[in-house]
């Protein structure tokens, strides 16, 4: 199996691989950001305006946690089906799936309306979200770094991120836009128009996913998987084949998974619930985040492929870490123009470097029998046990603190650390030739791939 190390431009497949895997990426992020923002500033007046003004949110960043729970399960069961029946089946099911839960959440009456069944229909619709959007990271990293160039993984993968930029505009636009209407229209009205669009989007992307072809590794592997040993192997024992990477990629994701959620999502509750600011800024704000994302995120997976995936990780930990302070010190300031400055410095220039290169790396850091699942149980793990919780943890410490962000910084820098030691620890393996086939015919022979001296042998 022979791919072009250089080629002169991309290929039709490889157009439509990068098109189907980051509108899917584009709808994850537009999704989770977009729940966010209306966590932060909408909810705790649409469904918890019963409670203070500081229980409210906390209630209101306890369902945006919620959602994260079903996110690792979703990321086995469709981690398993995207490796034994294929990445475009699951890749398909999983935006429909995303697109009508969003949908949902724009269509639930108030509190004042129906009652607690409100937030019990929001938390509902939460769950079914966070369950098939635990699908989607893996089987989209897996079939576009699969079909990527020799060469040009991490470039390939970034655009995934792209496609998040894509998203961080869309939600934040849509919410900055109609957060200048009249209040009482847009907490009644308005805020659900964004949600609506979700379905929209899932049939776009439908359209583009409807000819997307499985990669060359995965149709040998299966093949292979039947002729030597009679079945296809099982992806979630695959993956934890070698445990030490299973885990190293939940840690891994730990400072990636927290870096929008803090810097965004909770950096928005801080200005509108401590510094009493009007939302529409921080909105804004997170457009311009998404423009620069669309343009730095493959620039980092280009040179992660230069200088290694490893190394640009660990630059992106250091740097957001070092970044939080002075992001929240601008944040304090209530002028829009240093609010602005601050989700520049706190998100795009380091946690975007994390994002662009966490997908490619957790690509190849599995074989090719059990990557779709092996991503998804890296990815999505940290981003329940990170990002879920991490607007909620901010809050809460913000509180214990009396409103001073200090404990925030604190948070951020250890997460920060533990990246940084996993990611060192982790065995990455950029793909070679022939490495399906090698690992597949050893882990039906049960030999470590680094002991084999001579593959013909196998």
């Amino acid at each position: 199996m022979t791919r072009p190390s250089s080629p002169a431009g991309l290929s039709a497949k490889q157009k439509r691989m990068i098109a189907g895997g980051s509108i899917g990426t584009l709808m994850e992020y537009y999704d989770y950001y977009l729940y966010g923002l209306a966590s932060a500033a909408i909810f705790p007046a649409v469904f918890f305006s019963s409670h203070s003004a500081i229980v409210a949110q906390l209630a209101s960043f306890a369902t945006f946690a919620v959602g994260f729970l079903l996110r690792p399960i979703g990321g086995i069961v469709w981690g398993i089906v995207g490796d034994r029946a294929g990445r475009k089946t699951v890749l398909m099911i999983t935006v429909v799936g995303m697109g009508l839960a969003t949908t949902g959440i724009g269509l639930i009456p108030s509190n004042r309306t129906i009652g607690v069944a409100a937030p019990l229909l929001l938390l509902m619709c939460r769950m079914f979200q966070g369950f098939f959007v635990g699908g989607e990271m893996g089987g989209a990293a897996t079939m576009v770094v699969e079909n990527a160039p020799t060469g040009k993984h991490g470039l390939f993968g970034a655009f995934l991120i792209s496609g998040a930029g894509i998203a961080n505009v869309a939600s934040g636009g849509f919410m900055a836009s109609l957060g200048l209407t009249p209040s009482s229209w847009f907490l009644q009205w308005g805020w659900r128009i964004p949600f609506v669009f979700s379905l929209v989007l899932a049939l776009i992307a439908i359209l583009l996913r409807r000819k997307l072809e499985e990669s060359e590794d995965f149709i040998e592997v299966q093949a292979l998987q039947i002729e030597v040993a009679g079945k296809k192997a099982n992806p979630l024992v695959e993956a934890f084949r070698h445990p030490k990477n299973a885990i190293m990629g939940i840690l891994i994701g730990l400072p990636q998974s927290i870096a929008g959620y803090v810097v965004l999502t909770y950096g928005l509750g801080f200005m509108v619930t401590t510094k009493h600011l009007p939302a529409w800024m921080g909105f804004a704000g997170t457009v311009i985040v998404g423009l620069l994302q669309i343009v730095i995120a493959p620039a980092w997976g280009a040179i992660s492929d230069r200088i290694g995936r490893r190394t640009v990780y660990i630059i992106g930990c250091v740097g957001f870490a070092a970044m939080v302070y002075p992001a929240f010190m601008l944040f304090s300031t209530g002028n829009m123009w240093l609010i602005w400055l601050g989700q520049i410095l706190g998100f795009v220039l380091f946690g975007v470097a994390m994002q662009a290169t966490l997908s490619t790396m957790l690509v190849e850091m599995f074989d090719p029998e059990a990557r779709t699942t092996g991503v998804n149980i890296g990815y999505q793990f940290s981003n329940t046990l990170g990002g879920g919780f991490a607007p909620l943890i901010c809050a809460a410490l913000v509180a214990w603190a009396g409103g001073t962000f200090w404990p925030v910084v604190v948070y951020a820098a250890v997460i920060s650390v533990v990246g940084v030691i996993a990611t060192l620890a982790a065995s990455v393996r950029p793909d070679v030739e022939g490495a399906g086939r090698l690992h597949v015919l050893a882990a039906i022979r049960g030999i470590e791939v680094d002991t084999i001296e001579d593959p013909a042998n196998l």
